[in-house]
């Protein structure tokens, strides 16, 4: 624990190679700890790439309260977490979206109506979310790029375009379950 400290304590300073040694010591073991949340070790890998990136870009602001490894293992959870979630609503954005396919196919003019009311609350709820947010939301959704070229693009920090990505969904998610209780 002291000697975690003392290499954070470079690394905030600076230091490249406390913080290789930090990479080195944690990267293998934070992929396979996030491939057993994610269960893709790809997208675990560009987890921990991108935790040990944005460690090293903000390690001045740093604000550790706990050992090195609990700080890197809980960021690596709740990242992972966050993937899975984002997988969830994409796979059911998926079928939503066969599912409006086959009602545009289906000849029954109700369901066709209900699929454009759909469609139009989508579109009239993303345009009430504030510019920042829309623009994450379409950068991410539209545009297929990730928090961290979003982040650098729009200068802010990867946690932000992840919190506002988090409201977007949430405001997405609550406008739909809405529309369909009222149905």
């Amino acid at each position: 624990m002291l000697n975690e400290l003392f290499m954070l304590t470079k690394i905030k300073e600076g230091d490249i190679k406390a913080f290789e040694e930090i990479f080195r010591r944690y990267y293998s073991p934070l992929c396979w700890y996030a491939t057993g949340i994610t269960g893709e070790m790809e997208a675990a890998e560009e987890i921990v790439e991108e935790l040990f990136y944005v460690f090293w870009k903000d390690r001045e602001h740093l604000q550790i309260f706990q050992s090195v490894k609990s700080y890197l293992y809980k960021a690596v959870r709740n990242a992972a977490l966050q993937f899975c979630e984002h997988k969830e609503v994409k796979e059911r954005y998926r079928e939503y979206v066969l599912a409006g396919n086959a009602m545009e196919q289906d000849s029954d003019p109700h369901r066709q109506l209900e699929y454009e009311e759909l469609q139009g609350l989508i579109r009239h709820t993303l345009d009430k979310l504030p510019v920042r947010r829309l623009r994450i939301f379409e950068m991410h959704r539209m545009e297929g790029k990730k928090y961290a070229e979003i982040a650098s693009s729009l200068s802010l920090s990867v946690k932000t375009v992840e919190a506002e990505m988090t409201k977007a969904l949430r405001t997405l998610r609550n406008e739909i379950d809405n529309y369909i209780l009222t149905k």
